[in-house]
């Protein structure tokens, strides 16, 4: 590797790692963000709204790819990425600053998702040029080892925020972290925005858009190339849901669901999940290089498809034996007192609304079910006779409430009030006396275990996320690359992977298994897998500068 080539390694790298930095503050930030612009929720709700305005910056992501593919095409990769870069640190850094809900109402929550758009849309333009920008400098037969590089900044950029919120956190204590503490990695971004945008200044364009550019075969219409043209489409719909799909909620299982799973239903510290998070991600990540230069010399797609056959065969009994590593108290508790739901289905609304409120559900299954999620509690429900709401805990019954509203609809009567403030201290009562803790007992947590599960998640990660961006870059013709590549990638990963917290939590509140939602990213990667095996060609041996 040349002196040149290490220099467009590590500031493409580098940048790309500061991007997801700010990126992913926001979603390891997601449960405190919830209390402080989403204040007028109850907590489930809060929580859920976190996640969705977390998911709506994921949401945007395919329009940044249209936008800034097409400019990447048109104008070249170098100027494309000072745009993305700039966008998104500005919008990270305001949230840094931006007043709560206690402040000035509804508004900060409209202005946060705001601001997660401008983010996604920044994202959306960034990938594709660091990987078309890295893959085009690289030499043939070294594209897999050299992009390779570029994947590991999303790990990277996630290690780097949970090692300033720990910091952070540590040096201000909880307490001060919830109330104001937690704006000090936001804004810490500024910092990071000054050297990336010094360190993109130095860089010189790709050679093979210069060389495209000098032979005048740049192209006037990147987007109507790309997808008015089937021979081009069919190629970004077998990308899409024969590779960065299942990609996608594999990589977001392993590095966001995992966490969020540790802190939300199995109780764990945050602090201590987020660092058992960054243990396994220092693990995993150099995996991505070797898995990168493996697909050099046996392929890209035997690697990603054997990454998407273990996620579907190991994510159960991972994530169980990660719930009996973390909170034995709570596995122990599932196994001798289970607890059921007695109900009739058709009186049980869907719990996994992101603006829902405690005063929108008032029949037994509804007060019941909203009872149980906040407790993250894993029940079965069982059909009942209509109009009731009969919780067994082990040998406990516990029976809900029907609950009327005052005249306005805005709270429950003060005899409703009542009536379901003794269901809940109830059903406290009983869980604990059935065994089931209120958190994890930091002194029960088998650390080496957690770590070494959420390490082998990792290496999942790697194995479907090393070899893609080479993968990528050769499936599609150097005028329309940046375009081509960018949009799919950006669905599977923003909307497939992006999604898949808050459609997971969604279906576990409705099914009330913690791990219900489990069956999306193993849908999702099943589908992926089958498509990518029969329709996908292998791309390692193509001459991305023959192709126009």
């Amino acid at each position: 590797m040349t002196a040149e080539e290490k220099k467009v390694i590590f500031a493409s790298s580098l940048g790309t790692v500061f991007e997801w930095y700010d990126f992913y503050l926001y979603g390891s930030l997601a449960a405190i963000i919830g209390k402080q612009f989403f204040t007028g929720l109850d907590p489930t709700a809060q929580f859920i709204a976190s996640l969705m305005a977390f998911a709506a910056g994921f949401i945007v992501r395919p329009f940044g790819a249209l936008v800034f593919g097409r400019l990447g095409d048109m104008i070249g990769r170098k100027y494309t990425f000072l745009v993305t870069i700039l966008i998104m640190g500005l919008s990270t850094f305001i949230v840094g600053v931006l007043p709560t809900y206690d402040t000035i109402g509804p508004a900060a929550a409209v202005i946060l998702v705001g601001l997660r758009l401008l983010q996604g849309l920044a994202l959306g333009g960034e990938y594709g040029g660091a990987a078309t920008y890295v893959a085009e400098h690289a030499p043939h037969g070294k594209r897999g080892a050299y992009t390779s590089w570029i994947q590991t900044t999303a790990t990277l950029g996630l290690f780097l925020s949970l090692i300033v919120i720990l910091g952070t956190r540590t040096a201000l204590g909880e307490t001060t972290f919830a109330a104001w503490g937690w704006r000090i990695p936001f804004l810490v971004s500024i910092l990071l925005l000054a050297i990336s945008v010094w360190i993109r200044l130095s860089m010189n364009e790709s050679p093979a858009f210069q060389k495209m550019k000098s032979e005048g075969k740049t192209s006037k219409a990147p987007l109507s190339e790309s997808f008015g043209q089937w021979k081009n489409l069919k190629v970004v719909l077998l990308a899409l849901f024969g590779l960065v799909a299942g990609q996608g909620v594999v990589w977001y299982t392993g590095q966001f669901y995992s966490l969020f799973f540790l802190q939300s239903v199995l109780k764990v510290d945050p602090a201590a999940a987020n660092i058992m998070v960054a243990v396994a991600l220092l693990i995993g990540t150099p995996f991505f290089v070797v898995f990168g230069t493996l697909s050099d010399k046996i392929g890209r797609k035997p690697i990603i498809m054997a990454g998407l056959l273990l996620a579907c065969l190991t994510y159960f009994p991972l994530f169980k034996a990660l719930t009996s590593a973390a909170n034995p108290d709570l596995a122990r508790a599932q196994a001798t007192a289970q607890i059921t739901l007695e109900t009739d289905p058709a009186q049980c609304s869907f719990q996994g609304s992101p603006v829902a409120r405690d005063v929108d559900f008032t029949t037994p299954c509804d007060i019941a079910k909203r009872a149980l999620a906040q407790a993250a509690a894993n029940y079965e429900t069982v059909n009942g006779a209509a109009g009731t709401g009969i919780v067994k805990v082990g040998d406990k019954v516990i029976t809900a409430p029907t609950a009327t509203l005052t005249a306005g609809g805005h709270k429950f009567d003060e005899d409703s009030a009542k009536k379901i403030a003794a269901f809940k201290k109830d059903l406290a009562d009983a869980m604990k006396a059935a065994g089931y803790p209120p958190k994890a007992d930091p002194a029960k947590v088998n650390t080496p275990l957690v770590i070494a599960i959420l390490a082998v998640l990792v290496l999942y990660v790697t194995m479907v996320y090393g070899p893609i961006a080479a993968m990528l870059v050769e499936l599609f013709p150097t005028r329309i690359r940046y375009t081509s590549m960018s949009l799919p990638y950006h669905i599977g990963n923003g909307w497939f992977g992006g999604l898949l917290p808050s459609i997971s939590f969604a279906m576990v509140a409705q099914n009330g298994n913690i791990y219900h939602g489990l069956w999306y990213p193993i849908g999702i990667a099943a589908i992926t897998l089958v498509i990518g095996l029969l329709f996908v060609r292998e791309t390692k041996d193509v001459d991305i500068y023959a192709r126009d």
